[in-house]
């Protein structure tokens, strides 16, 4: 009996809690720069209240949190508790030596974690070691060296250091792939960031050997060669130095292994879940089965469940795929469905976001403090900020707190995200000279400048735009823009014009891959025309004001937006005159689906597009909203030069349809790695003059042809050779078009 009693006693002193002390008074121990009043602001400590020793261990966490001190320790005598506090030296000036540039220096002090004037946390120091490295890498100086310096003053302050040996600029002097790669050098070179080094490249940061952007093309490598069904890809890099001023050779080994197809697909649920929740999702597992693996087809069905576990009745759902591989190369995948542990957020910190605003970073997490612990809703909110690409890396971490309850600790490291950007291209249509400015987080608001000019032999053409991607926390993007152009057509279709005015916009995405974008815009316009135009032309030259309301539907089911090899594209647009004088309606339509032919890489491609333009109160459309067929969808003419003309000039029509059908030719000039080959079928036609139908010329205009995509060494060619099929007696031909074009 008295052993039983023994046990239940020691079981009592161990397992249950000694009471909470309260606390009647409160000292503060050298504190020298932080006040009493501070302390105990940042603390929360309330007088006369129990504090058990989870509370004392929060109001340290609480402390260290404000950076102000090395050392905190807590301590309860007769009800008074002690807080003997080490207090972290101020930072009197951030140094940086080593680097010349004051503009470099700048950028440098805006991103690291430590400033002038605040205290000085060894953590952050060491951190801001690691993005003065990762900046100077992301400028080309791949092998600087940084080095942490304090140097005491006589105010109890520091001076913070760094040292910078600079060194020199690694450049990209060639990029191969090698391996049983499949795809042509051409394809690859499309889908990577980086770039090789060229003398006219004056401006662009890809040509720098870069650790972050290698790490970005792998990624891109190994998405696309999984959305091909190349499941087991393997992607390694390495890098070859060469002897004359710092160039290095940069090469990506592939080895894609076998293609695979889905052979059978299977869902798993608990056995208390309800299957008719799951019936879209097993629809779409079965839409698999006969297809090639495809990682982009996985992540729709996995953003089913994310929506499915926003449900009240859903809320601890966790998804995974199972994968397993048959001789046959082919697949069977089990798509599970567990429900985990009941777990709650407490917290959510945010840390190292000294530009971005808090609320951006919390705008984008599908996760927030009190909301059950999702898995899956984390990974998600992790790559919502990782594709706001103004993170140079995120990371997180999660730690257990009292009763089963998390904490989630996010910690983003910001980079430069102001881009400069310029191109420029020629060929049988003219030159094209291209400049942009833009700021991808303006004032740390995720918010998006872009300036940019383009001319053009016949025009100019200047644009500023505003982009905010989450207004109002709406998920809608708000979009606001200014432009101003000035064609010149003078000699070829008799009329120039200027435009300047504004927009304002918004997209989102409605139903799952459908897309509505609304804009009202206000154009100033005047129009001039030639001596030679007509009488009935001459009476459009003028001032006009014109308000208009767009819109249009989407629908995108491409199995990826580049190098698309399945699925299709519907688009529906109408622009609405509010306030004009010829009232001009506009409808637009536009389809192109996509089809890989059997095992083979061929990939066929049948588009159509068609618009109309007409006056809802009869009177004559202006010639500068007349229609043309665009140059790329009809090759074997020149640019514009087909459909009804007067006095010579080229007027374009009031509808216009195309017709494209074209097919990839892969093993076509299979050793031309920078090279590949299409054959095309173009057919359209432009027709309706509403001022004067004698001059309608409506007839059906076809070529055919073989188009080349080359990569040279000063940046992508392409050409056709077209020989038309049909036309009209006033159309120009065109047998052979290039365009050329580079960045800088």
């Amino acid at each position: 009996m008295f052993k039983i009693f023994s046990l239940i006693l020691i079981f009592l002193l161990h397992f249950i809690p000694s009471n909470a002390e309260v606390i009647n008074d409160i000292k503060i121990l050298n504190n020298d720069r932080i006040s009493k009043e501070t302390i105990l602001v940042f603390s929360d400590i309330k007088l006369g209240k129990d504090y058990s020793e989870n509370d004392l261990n929060k109001i340290i966490k609480d402390l260290y949190s404000t950076d102000f001190f090395s050392e905190i320790s807590l301590e309860i005598k007769d009800n008074v508790l002690f807080i003997n506090v080490v207090e972290n030296q101020i930072i009197q000036e951030i140094i940086i030596e080593g680097i010349k540039k004051k503009e470099m220096v700048e950028i440098l002090k805006e991103n690291i974690l430590s400033k002038d004037k605040n205290p000085y946390v060894e953590n952050n120091a060491r951190i801001d070691t690691n993005i003065i490295k990762k900046i100077l890498k992301n400028s080309g100086y791949y092998f600087s060296e940084v080095n942490q310096k304090i140097l005491n003053n006589d105010n109890d302050s520091i001076n913070l250091i760094y040292e910078i040996n600079i060194g020199e600029k690694a450049y990209i002097k060639s990029i191969q792939f090698l391996g049983e790669k499949v795809y042509k050098d051409r394809t690859l070179r499309s889908i990577i960031a980086s770039e090789e080094n060229k003398f006219w490249k004056f401006i662009t940061s890809k040509k720098f050997l870069n650790p972050e952007t290698i790490s970005l093309d792998k990624r891109l490598l190994e998405n696309f060669y999984l959305n091909k069904g190349f499941y087991n890809i393997k992607i390694s890099d390495s890098i070859v130095e060469y002897t004359d001023k710092n160039n290095f050779n940069l090469i990506y080994t592939i080895e894609p292994g076998s293609k695979y197809k889905i052979k059978s697909s299977k869902l798993l649920l608990p056995i208390d879940y309800d299957q008719n929740d799951f019936i879209g999702i097993n629809e779409s597992l079965n839409e698999l089965i006969g297809e090639y693996y495809s990682i982009n087809r996985l992540k729709k069905i996995t953003k089913e469940v994310d929506k499915l576990s926003v449900r009240n009745d859903y809320e601890f759902i966790n998804a995974k795929f199972k994968e397993t591989l048959n001789s046959d190369n082919t697949i069977d995948l089990v798509f599970e469905i567990t429900e985990f542990e009941k777990q709650y957020l407490t917290r959510v910190n945010i840390f190292g976001n000294n530009i971005t605003e808090e609320k951006v970073i919390r705008d984008n997490l599908e996760v927030d403090e009190g909301d059950p612990f999702n898995s899956l809703l984390l990974s998600k909110s992790i790559n919502n900020l990782k594709s706001l690409n103004i993170f140079g890396d995120v990371e997180y971490e999660l730690l257990d707190d009292k009763d089963d309850k998390k904490i989630l600790n996010i910690t983003v490291e910001e980079k430069p995200t102001g881009e400069i950007s310029a191109g420029a291209g020629t060929g049988t249509s003219g030159g094209t000279i291209a400049f942009g400015v833009r700021e991808n987080n303006f004032l740390g608001k995720n918010i998006s400048l872009n300036t940019n000019l383009r001319l053009t032999e016949e025009s100019v053409r200047g644009e500023f735009s505003v982009v905010n991607p989450n207004w109002n926390y709406s998920n809608k993007s708000l979009i606001t823009s200014i432009e101003s152009s000035k064609i010149d057509r003078m000699s070829d279709y008799g009329y120039e014009t200027g435009k300047t005015g504004f927009s304002f916009g918004s997209s989102w995405e409605q139903y799952d891959d459908v897309y509505f974008s609304p804009t009202i815009s206000n154009f100033y316009e005047k129009l001039d025309t030639n001596q030679t135009a007509s009488d009935k032309l001459k009476k459009q030259e003028g001032e006009y004001l014109d308000t208009l309301f767009r819109y249009s539907f989407t629908v995108d089911k491409r199995n990826q937006r580049y190098q698309t090899s399945d699925g299709y594209r519907s688009s529906f647009s109408q622009s609405i005159p509010l306030i004009s004088e010829d009232y001009a309606f506009v409808n637009s339509y536009e389809f192109s689906t996509f089809n890989q032919i059997g095992e083979s890489e061929m990939v066929t491609k049948l588009s159509f597009l068609g618009r109309t333009v007409n006056s809802i109160n009869n009177e004559d459309v202006r010639i500068s909203k007349r229609l043309y067929i665009p140059s790329k969808r009809l090759r074997g003419f020149e640019a514009g030069k087909i459909g009804p003309k007067d006095s010579g000039d080229y007027i374009g029509g009031n509808h216009t349809v195309v017709v494209n059908a074209s097919t990839t030719l892969p093993k076509f000039g299979a050793n031309l790695q920078n090279v590949d080959f299409q054959l095309f079928l173009d057919a359209a036609n432009v027709w309706g003059v509403d001022y004067d139908s004698s001059l309608d010329d409506s007839k059906i205009r076809s070529s055919t042809g073989l188009a080349v995509d080359w990569f040279t060494p000063i940046g992508p060619l392409t050409f056709s050779l077209a020989q038309p099929i049909s036309k009209s007696d006033s159309d120009r031909t065109e047998t052979f078009r290039f365009n050329i074009g580079t960045s800088f």
